[in-house]
Formats: structure tokens, sequence, C-alpha cells
């Protein structure tokens, strides 16, 4: 397996990283070199090309995200799992309050963990802790102390 990451950049960021890989090495540029570094939380940092420096975020995606490639055109072959993102921002935007990033990378992804994924359900803290203990008891070999029996009876109707 590759080791893989999104980079989701600005247009205008995008632009010049597009001209950068494009242009002939022998060209002389002051747009040559791109770095990113990161700060000691690790998931915020700096993306530097030529003498512009952007704000980045690591954040983590709804939904892990698969990458192939080919080689002769036909035939792809699964090279990652992909299940962060790093965001470049312009200078001027706020910074993402959560560090998981609840929009996925395509449209139909929109607020996917709210709409697509099971909500955690409601349990009481202490209701689980009983059954936790009454199913360790039995698992045990002995008997449970909190069993409520409930008997239910369904009588047929004939016309």
């Amino acid at each position: 397996m590759d080791e893989q990451f999104i980079l989701r950049v600005p247009p205008s960021v995008a632009e010049r990283i597009e001209r950068l890989l494009n242009e002939n090495p022998s060209s002389s540029s002051d747009d040559k070199s791109f770095d990113i570094s990161f700060s000691e939380d690790g998931r915020t940092g700096t993306f530097v090309i030529g003498n512009d420096s952007f704000p980045v975020s690591l954040l983590d995606l709804p939904a892990v995200v698969e990458s192939y490639k080919t080689y002769d055109d036909s035939v792809l072959i699964k090279s990652a799992d992909i299940g962060q993102m790093i965001m470049v921002r312009e200078p001027d935007d706020a910074a993402p309050d959560a560090v998981e990033y609840k929009h996925g990378l395509t449209p139909p992804m929109r607020d996917a963990r709210k709409r697509r994924f099971r909500r955690e359900p409601d349990l009481n803290p202490e209701l689980v802790r009983r059954v936790e203990e009454d199913l360790l008891t039995i698992t045990a070999g002995g008997t449970a102390e909190t069993i409520d029996i409930l008997i239910f009876s369904v009588y047929g109707l004939c016309m």
C-alpha cells in the first residue's frame, strides 16, 4: 500500500501548484517549492508555496475513501484507504471548529454523518452496568438478580 493523503486547496493555490508541476524543471521561477509543516498538536500547520504561506488543518473524513491506480488504463488496483484530509485555507478564512470534516469529498456526502449513519442510542449507563453484571453472573453459572419476567399470551380470534 502507498501512503497517500488528500490535499484540498483554494483555487488560486491549485493553479500555482499545477503551474509548478507542469513547468520545465530548468526554468526559473520564484514558486519553485512548496512545503507543509504541522505544529505540536498535529492538527494545524502552515502550507508554504513560494513566498506565500497559508494555514492548514488536518481533518478526519466521515467515511474511508479508497484510492485506486492503473498501469494499463483498464485494470484498477486498490492502492490505499484514506481517512484524513489536509485542508489549506486562505489566510482570512476561519479555522474549522471540529476535527472531523462533516461534508466528505463529494456533494452527495454533504453532512454525511448526520444523514447516512446510525445515531448513538440513548442508553441509561446504570441499566447497561446492571445488564453487564447479570450477563457475567449468568455466564459464570449463577442466576441473575434483576430479572423481570414478562408473560405474553396470544389468543386467536375465530369468526
